[in-house]
C-alpha cells in the first residue's frame, strides 16, 4: 500500500487516541505486581479504554482474543493474557496495546518490572527504552527509516544484546499496520525517506541473548530461542517539519 500522509487534523485525532492509550498504560503498570495474572492486566486495560471512550485495537484483529499483548520474561511479543499466567517477583512483563478513537489508531508498549528485578534485567530495560528515545530523535523530514533502525541497532548491539529482526515497527493511521515497515536495524541514509505527515510506530524488541525467536503453538506468542529475557518499548510518532511528535507520550 502507498504510504498515507496524514493532515495536521488527522494527527490531532491520533494524538487524542494516544492520550487514551497513555492512560491505559499508567493503569496497567500500577496493576503489575507479584500475584497478579496477565488476565488481571487485560481487565484493567479494557475497562480503562472503554471508560475513556476508545475501542481496543487488538481485540479481534486477525482473530486475536484480547486488548493487550502481555509477554513475560523470555516472551518477546504477542503473549496472550491468561488467568494461569501469574506474575512472580523478579519477572518482567511487556505490555503492548492499541486504541482506536474516531477511526484513528495509536499503538504503544512498555516493559514493566514485577517487584524487584535483577540489575542485569534492569539494564536490559533501560537500554531498550534509551534506544527508543534515541530512535525518536532520528524522526525528521528528509531522514530515513534506516536512520531509525541504525540507532537502535548500534545502542543495543554495543551492550551485547540481540536485536529482533523477525518483527518490526510500522506505519499507522486509519489502519493498525501501514507502510512503511520500520525495522530496529539498518543503515543510515537507507530505506524509505521520511516526509511530514507520516506516522510511525517505532518499537525496539531487544533480547538479552541472541536475536533468534520462535512462535509457540498458540500461533501468537514469540519467545527467545535461548530462553533469555526480552524487552519491548514502543511509541507512535508523527513526522513534522518541526521534528518528531510523540503521540502516545
Amino acid at each position: 500500500m502507498a504510504i498515507a500522509i496524514k493532515t495536521p487534523q488527522e494527527i490531532e485525532k491520533m494524538r487524542a487516541s494516544g492520550r487514551i492509550l497513555r492512560q491505559v498504560h499508567i493503569a496497567v503498570e500500577a496493576a503489575v505486581k507479584p500475584g497478579a495474572t496477565t488476565m488481571d492486566l487485560e481487565r484493567v486495560a479494557e475497562a480503562k479504554i472503554r471508560e475513556l471512550g476508545g475501542k481496543p485495537a487488538f481485540k479481534g484483529y486477525n482473530d486475536y482474543p484480547c486488548c493487550l499483548c502481555t509477554s513475560v520474561n523470555n516472551e518477546v511479543i504477542h503473549g496472550i493474557p491468561s488467568e494461569k499466567k501469574v506474575l512472580q517477583e523478579g519477572d518482567i512483563v511487556s505490555v503492548d496495546c492499541g486504541v482506536i478513537l474516531e477511526g484513528y489508531y495509536s499503538d504503544a508498549a512498555g516493559t514493566y518490572p514485577v517487584g524487584k528485578i535483577s540489575p542485569e534485567t534492569r539494564k536490559l530495560l533501560d537500554v531498550t527504552k534509551a534506544s527508543l528515545e534515541q530512535a525518536i530523535q532520528e524522526v525528521r523530514v528528509g531522514g530515513t527509516v534506516g536512520d531509525i533502525g541504525a540507532v537502535v541497532q548500534e545502542i543495543c548491539e554495543a551492550e551485547g544484546y540481540g536485536v529482533v529482526k523477525d518483527f518490526v515497527g510500522h506505519g499507522i493511521g486509519k489502519n493498525m499496520h501501514e507502510d512503511p515497515q520500520v525495522p530496529n536495524y539498518g543503515k543510515r541514509g537507507k530505506g524509505t525517506k521520511l516526509k511530514a505527515g507520516m506516522v510511525l510506530a517505532i518499537e525496539p524488541m531487544i533480547n538479552a541473548g541472541t536475536a533468534d525467536v520462535k512462535v509457540l503453538k498458540d500461533g501468537w506468542t514469540a519467545v527467545t530461542i535461548d530462553g533469555s529475557m526480552s524487552a519491548h518499548f514502543e511509541h507512535t510518532v508523527a513526522v513534522t517539519k518541526d521534528g518528531p511528535v510523540v503521540l502516545t507520550q
